[in-house]
């Protein structure tokens, strides 16, 4: 591959705030960082919001509304994608009494529900979780069940906007052929491998080449993994085909050590693309792949 086009995932929903002052949680912050990570080369930044006091994961569409019109009225040009996996999430009471579940990790809601920033905003891209998943060691699971996702992708067609279909595992990979099998999914086809969370598909190459080699050859496709192996496989989606993703989102850290901001981890992809010979792809190269209906 010649050229890839870098998304920053700017903030996240994890428990991360707490972990680097640089992670950005008021709206006006999200946006900062936004702008600070299209500067640095990003073409895409995928967005998620948090109360802008306790740092929490919220799906305030106002929060939302903030960061996209500061971003829409700068004076640079990115694709903005905003998160639509929140309203997922499934906390259990407990291994001996999951009924009922526990109400501070459970924030369960319908698919127009989740959808509304979205409908509002009309942003470029937004994301769609194509299964369910364990989360970690205690009982969050990441909830999508079918009925739900092919409203959610029903509504997103709708809207004209294109869904980045987030892929866990490989069994969600199967899904997303069924969505488009169904008639959900328009082309071109745009999907993210999301590499190396547990209990998801580890970041391995065997399991990122078991990927790759069952997606369909006219799908764009991303791929990403957390933590110190953020960086490594900017090198790695590349070098399989695919583009790049980067951020606090999913890592905190440019080295050792040493506590990165987006900008820095957009920077850092850009070297390691250019000392590769890969072009890095405008937003305007982006709407053209992916056939983008850009709003304002």
């Amino acid at each position: 591959m010649t050229s890839a086009f870098i998304t920053c995932a700017v903030s996240g929903s994890g428990d991360t705030v707490k972990k680097s002052d640089r992670v950005p949680y008021a709206p006006r912050d999200i946006a900062r960082n936004c702008i600070e990570a299209a500067r640095a080369g990003a073409a895409v930044v995928h967005i998620h919001v948090r109360d802008p006091v306790t740092g929490e994961p919220s799906r305030e569409v106002d929060y939302y509304r903030e960061v996209v019109e500061q971003v829409r009225q700068s004076d640079v040009d990115v694709v903005l994608n905003l998160t639509a996996g929140m309203g997922g999430d499934l906390t259990l009471g407990s291994p001996e009494q999951p009924l009922p579940p526990d109400p501070n990790g459970t924030d369960l809601a319908g698919a127009t529900e989740r959808l509304e920033h979205v409908r509002q905003m009309r942003p470029e891209i937004c994301t769609l979780d194509c299964g369910t998943m364990n989360f970690g060691e205690s009982d969050y699971i990441m909830t999508n069940t079918p009925s739900v996702l092919m409203e959610m992708a029903r509504q997103v067609q709708e809207l004209g906007v294109r869904p980045e279909l987030e892929l866990f595992d490989t069994g969600h990979l199967t899904f997303a052929k069924w969505l488009y099998a169904q008639g959900l999914l328009d082309d071109p086809v745009m999907v993210q491998l999301c590499m190396g969370i547990p209990w998801g598909a580890p970041n391995d190459l065997n399991t990122l080449l078991a990927f790759v080699n069952n997606l369909p050859d006219d799908w764009t496709f991303s791929a990403f993994s957390i933590g110190r192996n953020q960086l490594p496989y900017v090198a790695a989606a590349v070098l399989t085909g695919g583009n790049v993703r980067v951020g606090l989102e999913d890592n905190l850290y440019l080295s050792r050590g040493q506590l990165a901001t987006n900008a820095d981890l957009v920077a850092r992809a850009v070297s390691i693309l250019e000392a590769m010979n890969v072009t890095v792809l405008s937003p305007a190269d982006v709407r053209s792949q992916l056939d983008l209906t850009k709003n304002s």
